[in-house]
């Protein structure tokens, strides 16, 4: 269910935004997309894990803050994030 470690290193080598950079909303909402994509196919098959089912749903609402945050701070890289992750927002 977990993303591996390397996955989480591309993720972020894809998404940064400077050299050492690690934890911009642009990486957090990658890793979180990937984790949101892996529980939704674990959810299809184990339908009664409600465990799981509460922390999508909590993996969820913490991307949509970030994506907030990124709109109202900077329109252009919300726009930009949408598109490359396809995001439908």
């Amino acid at each position: 269910m977990a993303i591996t470690q390397e996955r989480k290193q591309e993720l972020i080598q894809t998404h940064k935004t400077h050299e050492s950079d690690t934890g911009s909303p642009e990486v957090q909402v990658a890793i979180l997309t990937e984790n949101i994509v892996n529980l939704t196919s674990h959810l299809k098959t184990h339908k009664k894990d409600h465990h799981s089912r509460r922390g999508l749903l909590k993996m969820v609402g913490q991307r949509r803050k970030l994506l907030a945050y990124l709109k109202a701070k900077e329109v252009k890289r919300y726009s930009a994030l949408i598109e490359k992750l396809g995001l439908r927002r």
